[in-house]
């Protein structure tokens, strides 16, 4: 017996949220064409009019997409996050059975990461159900100036990266993080020297840490860590393996003898020309409820 003939009503299916509707919208773009109209938009996005222009509006300000007359197509930070993600992609796939390597050989945890403004991000999380512990996971985001892998980033990076961090309070994660510059600078000129960096419990309790960096003779591009608990007496020891790493991926990626080649920055990643502000701009526009 169907629910009509009960008088029980179907539940009508939630409406999209706003994100769900920018998805929509930029999915639009997929095609052969490179500009699409409002109305073409609307049809390929199922979106209402009204709700698609203020959408489309918005993606153009933040340089999402470009307005030609009465077209739209894909803007300059489709492009430019397109690129960051090919090359974070050729970087994981590189390095991946060498951290899966290190993790067989040291038993703990094993990261990949990168640096994103005063952030690190992880590309990849080697790890059984024993490191469940250890609250990290792929894609997420944690302070640079607590964890190892954050200050081998800096210590090996662009001055500018270690200037805009100090240009903001330092938080602290737990008693032992690091949030006076000058301790910062000593703890980042000390990295320099061994060519690593540790966490010693500075971002979880109980969790030690010790990350090398991914570079050649210039800066670096990613950084290698192994971490757990209990593991702040063996860090010295974890450490040789942590360069063996790095340094295999680095060979993997560009080649023998690139190393010794004359001091040069590495590569970098196409950087955006989007401020933090137009970020937080895109994130709190998300978040406007009376858009859904």
């Amino acid at each position: 017996m169907t629910a009509e003939l009960v008088g029980v009503q179907t539940p009508a299916p939630p409406a999209p949220s706003l994100l769900e509707k920018a998805a929509r919208v930029l999915a639009a773009f997929e095609g052969p064409e490179p500009r699409l109209s409002l109305t073409e938009v609307i049809r390929r996005s199922g979106i209402p009019r009204s709700s698609a222009h203020r959408i489309l509006d918005q993606l153009v300000q933040l340089r999402w997409l470009d307005r030609e007359g009465r077209d739209y197509r894909m803007g300059m930070r489709m492009l430019e996050l397109g690129a960051l993600a090919a090359h974070h992609n050729r970087l994981r796939r590189a390095a991946l059975p060498r951290l899966h390597a290190l993790h067989e050989s040291t038993g703990h945890l094993v990261h990949l990461y990168v640096l994103d403004g005063t952030e690190v991000v992880c590309l990849e999380r080697i790890g059984g159900s024993e490191d469940s512990t250890v609250p990290s996971r792929t894609g997420g985001r944690m302070p640079a100036h607590s964890t190892a892998a954050g200050k081998a980033l800096l210590a090996f990076g662009d001055p500018a990266a270690l200037t805009a961090l100090l240009a903001h309070r330092l938080r602290p994660l737990t008693p032992r993080t690091l949030v006076n510059p000058v301790a910062l600078r000593s703890e980042l000129a000390a990295a320099r020297e061994r060519g690593v960096a540790f966490d010693r419990e500075e971002t979880y309790r109980g969790v030690s840490c010790v990350a090398a960096p991914l570079r050649g003779a210039g800066r670096a591009i990613a950084a290698v860590s192994v971490s757990g608990h209990g593991i702040h007496r063996d860090l010295d020891r974890l450490a040789p393996a942590v360069l063996a790493c790095t340094r295999g991926v680095w060979g993997d990626l560009f080649g023998p003898g690139r190393a010794a080649a004359a001091p040069q920055p590495a590569p970098p990643a196409p950087k955006s020309r989007v401020s933090e502000g137009e970020m937080d701009a895109m994130m709190g526009w998300l978040r406007f409820s009376e858009w859904m």
